[in-house]
């Protein structure tokens, strides 16, 4: 990026002209009237997305039951193609990605097998700074398991309330952990762990590792065949573009392969044996061992055209353009809101910065109302946080800019003023 004299909308213009990712920017329904920045809560609708959805509700309509097996996707085999296909975004082998649950089933049922509580090590580690249902479920897990819910999950604290050390986290990696669960990055500022890193340190004391990766996939490029990590699981709906309510995925390291599911049910089985109806399970030697019941069809369907957008543009370009437009969008802030209480809480360094900005305002939750009605949708994160995410596949450097400007005018005009300080019930 071009950092000589101020940033403004012709420079903006200029980048966009030169991106080699903004024709997928047509491959989405944009309202033109709007700039959505909010594609790592939802990301938006594309055009093969939509279509790989219709295809499939034609292969119900025309093939009924045979659509499990007939057609251009049979359903029966969908996991776990769609895993094949995703599995290069988080750098996994083709059989260790499966499609399906969600992020807080696949969270249970990786916790349920992995986590084996002994006499000596029966405590989770995770983070103050995780996302609640992460929580949630592994106070649950440790219920199940007799243990503590509170004593026995031991949250690493971050030092400034928004980022995490890695030297805090291995700290805490004592003789009586069992398992770690960690967020790949941060949902709230958006900072990246070295996950590699992690789990080396966690594999030399013994302990299983696993991360969430539902703010980096799609966002981020990853490598956990190499890096050893145990396993992972994510949403879709995110920087994936899945849909709203869109089948989660997992990953689980083929050295785990032939470990039986904690939470089995039919899908779990060998795909030639599952039709036999024996009350013993055999479960797969892959990834897809870790599935339930039936998946979720319709709530798959838009992942087949999606990906096929992802394999055409590479993580690794979307993780480039991410990291510039987030660097723009840092700078103009620095340019233009200099002085007006915002407080930006994602990590500068571009290694350790994910695909959104995560700003602070005593007056959030009203800002955030005035830019939705200003034409730019943010999200807001209590108490007091703002988040930003121009996505690479369909934001432009315009669109930064464009926002940039329509905050100060909220600020300079205190538009703001208008709206209750208080979160809407989603937000």
């Amino acid at each position: 990026m071009n950092n000589n004299g101020p940033l403004s909308l012709e420079k903006a213009v200029q980048l966009d002209k030169k991106d080699e990712l903004a024709k997928y920017r047509n491959e989405f329904y944009i309202n033109e009237e709007k700039i959505y920045l909010d594609g790592n809560s939802l990301g938006l609708l594309s055009k093969r997305a939509e279509g790989s959805l219709i295809d499939i509700l034609e292969s119900w309509k025309t093939l009924g039951i045979d659509g499990w097996t007939g057609g251009d996707n049979p359903w029966f085999y969908l996991a776990e193609s769609l895993g094949e296909k995703m599995a290069p975004l988080v750098g996994a082998e083709k059989d260790e990605v499966i499609v399906t649950g969600s992020t807080t089933i696949n969270l249970h049922q990786l916790a349920a097998t992995f986590f084996k509580p002994e006499k000596n090590r029966r405590k989770i580690l995770t983070d103050s700074l995780a996302f609640p249902t992460d929580i949630y479920a592994l106070k649950s897990q440790l219920q199940l398991q007799g243990c503590d819910p509170e004593g026995d999950l031991i949250k690493v604290e971050s030092r400034d309330g928004h980022t995490l050390e890695e030297e805090d986290i291995i700290n805490a990696m004592t003789e009586d952990v069992a398992l770690i669960i960690l967020p790949g990055v941060l949902y709230r500022s958006g900072q990246v762990l070295d996950m590699e890193r992690l789990t080396k340190e966690a594999h030399k004391r013994g302990i299983l590792i696993g991360f969430d990766l539902c703010h980096s996939a799609g966002s981020v490029p990853h490598d956990l065949s190499r890096w050893g990590t145990d396993f992972a699981f994510w949403c879709t709906y995110k920087h994936l573009n899945g849909g709203p309510g869109a089948t989660g995925a997992l990953y689980v390291n083929k050295r785990h392969f032939g470990k039986a599911p904690g939470l089995a049910g039919w899908f779990s089985s060998k795909k030639d044996k599952q039709f036999d109806m024996e009350h013993d399970l055999e479960h797969e030697e892959s990834a897809g061992a870790f599935q339930t019941g039936t998946p979720n069809i319709l709530s798959t369907a838009p992942l087949i055209g999606s990906l096929e957008i992802f394999k055409e543009a590479g993580i690794e370009n979307v993780r480039n353009k991410s990291l510039k437009l987030t660097e723009f969008m840092l700078k103009a802030l620095d340019q233009e809101l200099d002085g007006y209480g915002f407080k930006v809480r994602s990590p500068q360094d571009e290694k350790r910065r994910g695909g959104h900005i995560f700003l602070e305002h005593k007056e959030a939750a009203r800002i955030c109302k005035a830019l939705k009605a200003e034409g730019v949708i943010p999200d807001f994160r209590a108490p007091d946080g703002i988040r930003l995410a121009p996505v690479a596949l369909y934001n432009s450097y315009g669109d930064v800019w464009t926002a940039v400007t329509v905050l100060k005018r909220i600020m300079d005009k205190r538009l703001y003023e208008k709206y209750e300080n208080k979160r809407g019930v989603i937000a």
